[in-house]
């Protein structure tokens, strides 16, 4: 079989226009950027809101291997599967990082034949929404240290910054830095840091602001400071910045159209990681995707207790969106990882069943994540290369042991659409079923008490614990008025726990909450547990050693 990044580069893609006409979408409705992606504007929200809306299918995972399970694929072979069996589906994900795609992960634009395209300008600089992202923060950022060095009239408290600076890439030695150096014209030397720009305040809110209006009221929302004297919160609006931001992020706000390999349309938008951000594509491509499509997939980073849990209590709760089901992702592979073995060909068979019966636990845990929502939930089994048809078989037996509402074979890596139709066709009728979805906790409960009810009911933990650091900040938080907004847990994705050498479903543990942030333009707390870190890095062979130009400048190496 072609390489991924063969099968796109040699694929025959349909003008955007096409896509949007099939879509549904208007042309003055559509802002071509080249013949295959084009921006879509909000408007069309308004034209079509007396339209009922599509099913809302979430599509998650069970805890994944670093190489990750193939939670793209899926959704996009589950999208072309959906058009297989004649439905109109709408495809929504994120926007990939440039960290990731030259890290570890690679691209996000799925696999095999089952992706989205144009798979090389999505992977990297796409429409320019992260860059404008990364624009915008440290625009702010810079407004926040010229006014501390030309006459500090907010009173900033310089050890009481917490706004920093971002850059789209994994770069571990902007974790922790020191700006300022070489003399008061480069203002007063203070420590600071980078996060990467998915995990920007600013990813957050463009994620979750609903029009351009709404946009800049949260941007002037964002709290980066606090005054010496403690009489109130520094604003990115105190500083005169939410203005000038949101004209940066002004095509950032609308949604991108591109295709799948079988010309069923995708709004890919923003691009936050589910374990240090909130994980999903933006509310407002969920929301044009319901209007034009009767089912739209949107993918949740990581597993069902990152992504799909902060879109369930986070995005769905601002968006007032109801999904009907859920699609778990879960390969053998991940199993037998889970199990104790890794996925190597010299394991006997009796030793790799015996691994993925052990590694089930962590399918069963997952399961169990979903049933907290109240909702169906279809188990996709990934075909990777190697996988017997017992061992596959296997995980099918065991996740219907485990309460799902179904399971099936997703072969849409290596047959397209036609390979994904049975899977496609349980999806449908998973989102038939009654449901009682519901979110784990209230506005009104207390900051400590979401903490624990997430820890609890979907970590599976048996107690948490705050740092003295953490109490102090949700005091702090609660006297700011802040004690209503939902939580946006940060930890591992490699883990249900805050430890990532914790695999399979670890049992009474405590989870360790060090920290907290409020993003307040966004509208959220966010907990930090364990040692997480905002700003990943490059490993010792990152993908980034295998991207090249050929000597007829085509790219090579992006996968």
């Amino acid at each position: 079989m072609k390489s991924s990044l063969e099968i796109a580069q040699e694929a025959e893609l349909q003008l955007i226009e096409q896509i949007a006409e099939n879509a549904g979408l208007n042309p003055d409705e559509v802002e071509p950027y080249g013949r295959y992606k084009a921006k879509v504007s909000l408007s069309v929200i308004d034209r079509l809101s007396a339209v009922p809306d599509g099913k809302l299918v979430c599509v998650s995972g069970i805890t994944p291997t670093k190489a990750g399970e193939g939670k793209t694929t899926t959704a996009v072979g589950l999208t072309q599967g959906l058009g297989a069996i004649g439905k109109s589906p709408v495809l929504c994900l994120r926007e990939p990082s440039l960290g990731p795609v030259f890290g570890i992960k690679g691209g996000a634009a799925g696999g095999g034949l089952t992706q989205v395209v144009p798979m090389e300008d999505l992977n990297l600089h796409f429409t320019g929404d992260i860059h404008a992202i990364g624009a915008a923060n440290n625009l702010l950022a810079a407004l926040l240290d010229a006014s501390i060095l030309h006459g500090n009239p907010h009173k900033i408290d310089a050890l009481r910054i917490g706004w920093r600076r971002a850059v789209d890439m994994n770069d571990r030695a902007l974790r922790q830095i020191v700006l300022g150096l070489g003399g008061r014209p480069n203002g007063y030397p203070r420590e600071s840091a980078f996060d990467i720009t998915a995990a920007s305040e600013v990813m957050a809110i463009l994620a979750v602001a609903r029009d351009l209006h709404d946009l800049r009221r949260r941007l002037g929302a964002i709290t980066v400071a606090h005054s010496y004297d403690g009489a109130k919160p520094v604003s990115a609006e105190d500083l005169g910045a939410a203005g000038a931001m949101t004209v940066l992020l002004k095509e950032a706000l609308k949604p991108n159209l591109i295709q799948t390999l079988e010309h069923q349309p995708c709004l890919m938008h923003a691009g936050p990681f589910a374990n240090i951000a909130h994980g999903n594509s933006s509310l407002v491509a969920d929301l044009i995707g319901l209007k034009l499509g009767d089912y739209v997939l949107t993918e949740s980073g990581f597993g069902s207790d990152m992504g799909m849990e902060k879109f369930f209590d986070i995005v769905c709760r601002v968006g007032k969106l109801r999904p009907s089901a859920v699609v778990l992702v879960s390969t053998v592979r991940a199993l037998k990882h889970h199990g104790g073995i890794e996925d190597d060909p010299r394991v006997d068979r009796a030793a790799a069943l015996a691994a993925i019966e052990a590694g089930a636990a962590n399918l069963r845990r997952h399961l169990g994540i979903v049933a907290e929502f109240g909702l169906p939930c279809v188990v996709a089994v990934n075909r990777r290369p190697g996988d017997t048809d017992e061992e596959l078989q296997l995980v099918r037996k065991l996740a219907l042991e485990s309460g799902a509402f179904a399971a099936e074979v997703n072969e849409g890596f290596e047959r397209g659409g036609v390979g994904a139709a049975s899977f496609a066709e349980a999806v449908v009728e998973a989102c038939e079923q009654p449901n009682e979805f519901r979110q784990l906790y209230d506005d009104s409960d207390s900051i400590k008490s979401k903490i624990e009810a997430v820890a609890k009911r979907v970590y599976g933990a048996k107690d948490v614990f705050l740092y003295p650091a953490a109490e102090q900040r949700i005091k702090q938080f609660e006297a700011d008025g802040l004690g209503s907004l939902p939580i946006c847990m940060a930890k591992t994705h490699l883990s249900l726990s805050a430890d990532a050498t914790l695999l399979n479903a670890p049992e009474n543990f405590t989870l360790q909450v060090r920290d907290l942030r409020a993003y307040t333009g966004a509208g959220w707390v966010v907990p930090l547990c364990g040692d997480i870190q905002q700003m990943p890095g490059l490993g010792k062979s990152p993908a980034a050693s295998n991207v090249d130009i050929d000597e007829d400048g085509h790219t090579v190496g992006l996968f």
